[in-house]
């Protein structure tokens, strides 16, 4: 049997007494902690239980186990989010007249889905991995149908990539009889990735909310909101460093919209919470990102408003919103590892729920009977 870091779920093991070479002989059940054998023996020696008064759980162990999550999936979250706001952009860019912005947010759409899923195989350790996500299409999971809309959104930008591209070499590349299908195959593309866009952008919020970890499974109403409102101040941001301020309206007013419903949700959504489901958000490091997310999203949505049409102040300002949904990934992703360190942020808000369910009268259910 293999042994990871994942599978230490019982403490070490006392290494056993051997016999030195001699055989010992076998004792009866009616020897073996009986006396006299007028009462049944242990089959099994007694196991001592020890309980941490730390964590109120036995073994000195969280009641929930954290999931092995780290870095490149926050990275993932980030450029994910980015990639879907750009696919969203890029389709307001093209129905306005646009070619710089169409451009820009189509390259940038590519560039981060690509990255992003790089990322996301590094954390799963294989690549074949994910390839076996993709053997079946379960609608109840959100990381199943979340692997299909990242290869979808990926195979999509990279049609509409290509096509940029041989715009950009005056469709002077080598690509023979594959030109009038590309051309072909825009607008579907474009119609296809406008479609799995807002997908891309918000899945990643229920997929954490689908969990049993406190802290995000008690946002699970707001975290894809939260997402969906940082990638879209993120995508806006992007826009507003790689494209001139001629053509960046459409993207300050998504970044400036993202802002204000990044900052909305985030709050909603502390508010909703537990007292201690809601404590890794402001403490620690967790509390620390996210504390510099919300400054930087609204100095850059100021930037964004009143500073919008110098090509410095744009850039300084989507930079800031870029950083911004960054901070607010790699926050949200430590603060509910954080969250399962103590179980009293698992135990203690149920038993709030519990009675105030019961308070409400409600004594019928599965939950309020259970026990």
């Amino acid at each position: 049997m293999s042994i990871t870091e994942y599978d230490a779920d019982r403490p070490p093991e006392k290494p056993r007494r051997r016999g030195g070479g001699k055989r010992r002989r076998r004792r009866g059940l009616g020897e073996v902690g009986m006396g006299d054998g007028s009462r049944e023996g242990a089959v099994v020696e007694d196991v001592e239980i020890e309980r941490s008064e730390q964590y109120d759980s036995y073994y000195g162990r969280p009641v929930v186990k954290a999931p092995p999550w780290k870095a490149p999936i926050a990275v993932y979250l980030f450029l994910g989010g980015v990639a879907g706001g750009s696919g969203l952009l890029a389709f307001g860019a093209q129905c306005t007249g646009r070619p710089v912005l169409r451009r820009s947010a189509r390259l940038t759409a590519l560039g981060t889905v690509g990255l992003g899923t790089l990322a996301l195989i590094e954390d799963l350790g294989r690549p074949e991995r994910f390839l076996n996500m993709m053997r079946t299409v379960k609608v109840t999971s959100p990381m199943s149908l979340g692997t299909w809309v990242v290869g979808g959104f990926a195979s999509l930008s990279g049609v509409l990539g290509a096509r940029e591209v041989d715009r950009l070499a005056g469709e002077k590349l080598p690509l023979g009889a594959l030109r009038p299908l590309l051309r072909a195959a825009e607008g579907p593309a474009s119609l296809g990735q406008v479609a799995l866009a807002p997908l891309l952008a918000s899945y990643t919020g229920a997929l954490l909310g689908n969990t049993v970890v406190p802290t995000w499974e008690a946002g699970r109403g707001h975290l894809s909101y939260l997402f969906a409102s940082s990638a879209s101040l993120a995508a806006g941001g992007a826009a507003m460093v790689t494209t001139p301020v001629a053509e960046s309206a459409p993207a300050r007013l998504l970044a400036a919209a993202g802002v204000a419903g990044d900052v909305a949700s985030m709050h909603l959504m502390k508010e909703s919470m537990h007292p201690l489901e809601r404590e890794p958000l402001e403490t620690g490091t967790p509390g620390k990102l996210l504390t510099w997310a919300e400054r930087l999203a609204i100095a850059g949505g100021i930037g964004t408003l009143l500073g919008g049409r110098s090509r410095v102040v744009a850039a300084a300002s989507g930079a800031a919103l870029l950083t911004a949904s960054a901070l607010t990934r790699f926050g949200v992703l430590n603060a509910g590892l954080e969250s399962v360190k103590d179980p009293r942020r698992v135990i203690e808000p149920q038993k709030a729920r519990l009675a105030a369910r019961r308070a409400a009268g409600i004594t019928d259910d599965s939950i309020t009977t259970a026990g």
